[in-house]
């Protein structure tokens, strides 16, 4: 089992930055890819980005490409998401995943991952 725990999130104004956190504990999380998705009211999961268990390979979604950047630093079992030029649509619930097995054809949806933390609140303001 893997528990996932964000931190990071708050209130910033537009154009500002964050860095959201995911620590993992459990089995060993250096064997693990993982990702990041938000999910604004009434609205579908979206997809973020996310990371191939060595760091080697990263992947975003559209709205957050050349804004956003995911990491992971394995020995201290924690990953990241730093976050820049936030816009106000950036405002939702993010969530980090993890996967045993990563996915090329799935990697931006829920499938390939088994574990998730329970969220944590972006709000971007205009």
């Amino acid at each position: 089992q893997v528990q996932l725990v964000e931190s990071g999130g708050g209130l910033v104004q537009g154009g500002g930055s964050l860095r959201l956190s995911c620590a993992a504990s459990g089995r060993s999380f250096s064997t693990m890819s993982m990702a990041w998705f938000r999910q604004a009211p009434g609205k579908e999961r979206e997809f973020v980005a996310a990371i191939l268990w060595n760091g080697l390979s990263t992947y975003y979604g559209d709205s957050v490409k050349g804004r956003f950047t995911i990491s992971k630093d394995n020995a201290k079992s924690t990953g990241y998401l730093q976050m820049n030029s936030l816009k106000p649509e950036d405002t939702a619930v993010y969530f980090c995943a993890a996967a045993t097995t990563f996915s090329l054809v799935y990697y931006n949806t829920d499938r390939p991952y088994d574990y998730w933390g329970q969220g944590t609140q972006v709000t971007v303001s205009s």
